[in-house]
This record gives structure tokens, sequence and C-alpha cells, in this order.
């Protein structure tokens, strides 16, 4: 899984600990590069900034005198009109795909799904796809420097991003809200349910209508999965039990049109925010100006701030792709007696993968690897790891000991009992807790819904965790170091999303 990450990745990687790390060398080594690289970690990541300034500090990257470096002429303003090209291109060439794929074999199967990647890698980093994730996230920078500079309070950008139209992750959420409006409309259902999990749905009364809903769900977001980088992680369209916990939560939570409503309320309420922050501005001086400059990095916030997510869900629907191309050929090569288990297919690289079609032999060590795997799950990866072993995770600016500081993520305060989770299948959030885990990825969304706060160890405030928080509204505090040894799970806790603070108060009984 890992290394065919490592091939559609834009950027060099390279393994330590069985946790990928990007090779940022290069930049680092060029003013340009250097100076780009801090200027987004000072925005979105003080922990790897220290660690980044540190490595610095001790000569460890040698620099490169710059030669000739390009400066690209300004683009136009950018049309919204380009996302629905962008997605009907992500459409074609995936439709493409499947076909292409459909009743090849060995390496020939294989060699569509390498060659496949070229074609992922491009469509990452069109020049208007890499313009619509940047113009959201230099529109919130934007916000964020002149609503502090005039205002004092940068937070105010997190209310405008609420609810900002066309985040897939967040609209995956929303999903599954209207799943559990159809298994509450089903009593029979329900029960079933809740007794024999999906088996016991068909014969029973709304059976139908309840797996109805749920496919629907899994035709659009069955492609994802907890860890989904790792191509060899089941699919949710694979093993859709896995929704159920979720599913079973919120039914008895929420109440019906729940989506509905905290969509439309969302909305309104970023308008309103909006509405606000214009009007103070033009009680300032020059303050038409300063509102006019303002109301149109609201409209670039609310047109391309959603598509942050889109790229990731357009790695995941050919990922999806990939991995029954190699779950058929595990089975192949267990057919012809190369492998003794189709899971040991994990445990190897796509080249050695290759390798076993193209000889009938393996040479590398499945259950050696997966004893490795399983030593590497329990290690806390660092922020910055040099390449001699050097491993850094970096200070927060101010912060003192026994204090719990993280990044603010997601402006907002949150009080609520503390769920130290480490997988989210196995949890049992109710309303009102604050979720405390490791880190996020799109497949835990879902749980957003419930909780009142969020906090992770890993992330910044353009990582997934803080980018939908920021769109429901939920207090997130991210990047707080050892927070999931540090909290105990159930004592109660208060967060401050807009300065990263977290209060320990009294514990629960």
């Amino acid at each position: 899984g890992v290394s065919l990450f490592q091939l559609v990745a834009l950027r060099p990687m390279d393994t330590a600990g069985g946790r990928l790390f990007v090779d940022i060398t290069q930049g680092l080594a060029v003013p340009p590069g250097r100076a780009a690289l801090l200027a987004m970690m000072r925005r979105t990541d003080p922990l790897t900034l220290d660690a980044l300034q540190t490595v610095l500090a001790g000569d460890l990257v040698a620099p490169v005198p710059e030669v000739d470096p390009p400066v690209p002429p300004p683009g136009p303003s950018l049309d919204p009109a380009v996302l629905a090209s962008i997605v009907a291109r992500d459409d074609a060439t995936l439709a493409d795909l499947e076909s292409r794929i459909a009743g090849l074999d060995g390496l020939e199967r294989l060699a569509c799904v390498r060659a496949d990647i070229g074609v992922l890698k491009d469509l990452l980093r069109h020049p208007d796809s890499v313009r619509a994730v940047m113009a959201g996230i230099e529109a919130a920078w934007w916000l964020d420097d002149h609503l502090d500079a005039w205002l004092g309070d940068r937070s105010l950008t997190d209310a405008l991003t609420r609810w900002v139209p066309g985040n897939v992750s967040a609209e995956m959420g929303t999903g599954l809200l209207d799943v559990a409006d159809a298994i509450r409309a089903c009593p029979g259902a329900l029960a079933a349910l809740e007794e024999r999990g999906l088996a016991g749905l068909p014969g029973v009364a709304g059976g139908a209508e309840v797996r109805a809903a749920l496919d629907a769900f899994l035709a659009v977001y069955g492609v994802r999965c907890v860890g989904e980088i790792d191509v060899t992680r089941p699919r949710w369209s694979e093993r859709p039990e896995l929704l159920l916990p979720i599913l079973l939560g919120h039914v008895r939570a929420f109440g019906p049109g729940e989506a509905g409503r905290r969509t439309r309320e969302g909305r309104e309420g970023a308008e309103r925010a909006a509405v606000e922050v214009l009007e103070r501005l033009r009680s300032l001086p020059d303050g038409e100006t300063k509102a006019l400059e303002a109301a149109a990095a609201i409209g670039r916030l609310r047109d391309f701030m959603g598509f942050r997510e889109r790229p990731k869900h357009t790695m995941m629907r050919r990922f999806a792709v990939y991995r029954r191309a190699l779950l058929a050929t595990a089975a192949d090569l267990v057919a012809a007696g190369v492998l003794e288990d189709p899971d040991d297919a994990t445990f190897l690289t796509f080249d050695e993968v290759e390798e076993a079609v193209r000889t009938g032999r393996v040479h590398a060590d499945p259950a050696m690897r997966r004893r490795t795997f399983r030593a590497h799950e329990r290690l806390m990866p660092p922020r910055v790891l040099t390449s001699d072993g050097e491993a850094l995770q970096g200070r927060h600016p101010g912060a003192t000991a026994g204090q719990l500081v993280g990044i603010g993520a997601s402006a907002g305060v949150a009080e609520g009992r503390a769920r130290v989770v480490s997988d989210l299948a196995g949890s049992d959030l109710q309303p009102g807790d604050i979720l405390v885990t490791r880190f996020t990825d799109p497949s835990w969304t879902p749980a957003f819904v419930t909780v009142a706060g969020l906090v992770t160890e890993v992330g910044g405030r353009m990582t997934h965790g803080a980018v939908v928080a920021r769109e429901y509204g939920l207090p997130a505090v991210v990047g707080v170091v050892d927070v999931t040894r540090i909290l105990r799970d159930g004592e109660r806790i208060r967060i401050h999303g807009a300065d990263g603070r977290i209060e320990r108060l009294e514990e629960s009984a």
C-alpha cells in the first residue's frame, strides 16, 4: 500500500518506521523554496515550523544557489465554473480506466494500473485543480490577515467558512445522516439492524428501502475507508457493516431531517457572519474600500474552499479500482501456488507483485513484514525526520511545562467528556463528547456531526480535520503533542478552538 502511494505522490517520499515522509530537502536548499515552505508552516503548523527552524539552525541543509528562478505570470481571476469542468474530467477519465481494465489479467492488468497512475498525477497537478485549491486557501489567508489587522480578530474567518458548498468530505458526513433518516422511518429494519446487522435486512418491512439508501451512499462514498491512502485497506463498499455503529448512533441521537437542518442553519450563519463583518468594516476609516475587498475575498472563500477536499476523493475513486485489480492479482497468485494467502500480497511492493506475476516467485518474506508492520503501528511518527535519524516534534511558541496547547484550528469553545479514541469502529461517541485522537482522515467525518469538539495530536490548520471542523462549526484544536497519552478517557475538558488551549476540568466519576 505504501509503495503505491509513493508512485502517486507528487513529491519524493521516503519511508521510516512504516510511515511516509515527504522529502523537502531540495525545497529547503533553494532560498525561494525555503521562504515559501516556512511561510506556509507559519500559517498552518507552528510545530513543524519550529522543527524546520531547528534543522536550518543546525546547518543540516546545504543551501543551493538560485539559478534563474522561474517567475510565473499572474493568471486571470479563476471562474468558479472551472470546478464543474474539473469534476467532469475526473469522471470521464475514471470511466475510461474502468473500461480499459475490465477483462484484463496478469501483467496487462498491472500495467493498466501503472499507466493510470500517470493519469491520476496529471489530474492532481492540473493547473486548474491546483489553482482551485489555492484560491480558497489564499482567500482564507487574506481574510485572516486583514480581519486581524482591521478588526483585531483573525478567528472571524472560521465563521465565514462554515458549510461552504462542494466539500465532498462534509457532504459525506451529512449523507450518513440521510441514511439514518431512512433507517429511523422503518422500525422493523431498525430492529433487524440492531439484532443481526445488515444480514437482517432482507425480508423485513422497510429492509429494501434502507438497503437502497445505504447503497446510494456507498455508490458515492464507498471508495473511502479508515487509513484510505493505504490501498490494502478494505473500502466501505466491501465492508459496509463498519458504518453501522455510526448510523445507529445517528438514529438515536438525531431527529428526521438533521442533515438539511444543519446545512441550512450553517449557511445562514455564515451569511449572517459575512453581513456583520462587512458592517463592522464599513464603520472604519476607508471602510467602503475595506468592505469591498473583504466581500470579494469572502466570495472566493465560499466558491473555492470546499474544493480543498476534492483531490483526495479523486485519488480514492481510482484507488478503489487499483485495489480491485490487486485483489484479483493476489487471488491469481494464490491459485498458481506463488502465495499461500491473498493477504500476503498486502506486504509486497507494487514492483514485487509485478515480479511475482512475471516470474512465479516471491523473494520477500510477507510473514516477517507483517510482524514489522504490527510493531510499527505502535510508533508515533515525528513531524520532521532528518537523514541521520534525528526526530523533531517541534515546540509550540510560548508554551510552558504542564500546559496542554495546540493549534487553534476552528474557533469556538466546547466543554464535555473527552473520548480518547484510536479506532472509530469501536467507539461509542455520544452528543456532547469531545473526540480526542491521534489523527483523522476523511473517513472520520461522519463522527464530526455527533461530537461537540475535536482534539488531535497530528495536523495543522489545512489538514482534513481542521478544514471540516471549521465547515461544521466544530471547535477544534490540533497538533497537541501526546494528548492521547495525557488525557484520560472520560475526563471533562474545555477546548478553546481560537487559540488552541485545552483546560482539564474535574474528572468524571
